[in-house]
């Protein structure tokens, strides 16, 4: 591990992205390529929209629904300037994942989803992904939400890089609950009525 990886994390502001920070927004996608490049609607397109859309319409895609008043994820700041992404919304938002054999619902209660991370190259092994991900559920607790759930990858899975590892899951409070059987994990967290956004 690098000095660099080692050293303290900078102060960080964390806001949920509404329309208000829509330029912020798209300065984080302009500013970040493989971000900008999805735009993070693999899991909001069904397989043949994403296919079928350029990286402007994902783009737009997802302003739009923020634009909308739809929730759509949190962006950690430094200096003024986004430097990191946690997607969260309530998961029937993710009209993909609905349909995603691997992870089916494990009940009809009522979630909210964590399906992506991403961290500016100097943020990152700096802890921003588990503080992302704190701030994303005291978010979904804001807009009531009573359950958050994750779905984190191994290390050899193409997902790994963005969905977040069960490490990170476990220390922000969140229990494994993968169904008997299922290869895909699923980790929850139960929110107390004292948690909000901060």
């Amino acid at each position: 591990m690098s000095a660099h990886s080692e050293s303290p994390l900078p102060s960080l502001q964390f806001q949920p992205v509404t329309a208000e920070r829509i330029s912020d927004l798209k300065h984080f996608s302009a500013e970040y390529g493989k971000f900008g490049y999805c735009s993070c609607m693999r899991w909001r397109m069904s397989s043949s929209q994403l296919r079928n859309s350029s990286k402007s319409e994902r783009a737009e895609a997802l302003n739009s629904r923020v634009c909308s008043g739809e929730a759509t994820g949190v962006l950690a700041y430094h200096d003024g300037q986004p430097v990191g992404w946690c997607s969260i919304a309530p998961r029937s938002a993710y009209s993909a994942l609905e349909r995603y054999r691997a992870l089916p619902r494990i009940d009809e209660e009522p979630v909210w989803s964590v399906v992506c991370f991403f961290v500016d190259r100097h943020h990152r092994r700096r802890g921003l992904t588990l503080q992302l991900l704190m701030a994303a559920v005291d978010y979904a607790a804001s807009e009531d939400a009573r359950i958050v759930e994750g779905y984190p990858a191994g290390p050899d899975a193409p997902s790994y890089t963005y969905m977040g590892s069960s490490d990170t899951f476990r220390r922000a409070g969140f229990e494994d609950v993968t169904p008997e059987g299922q290869k895909r994990t699923v980790m929850r967290r139960q929110i107390t009525t004292s948690e909000s956004f901060q």
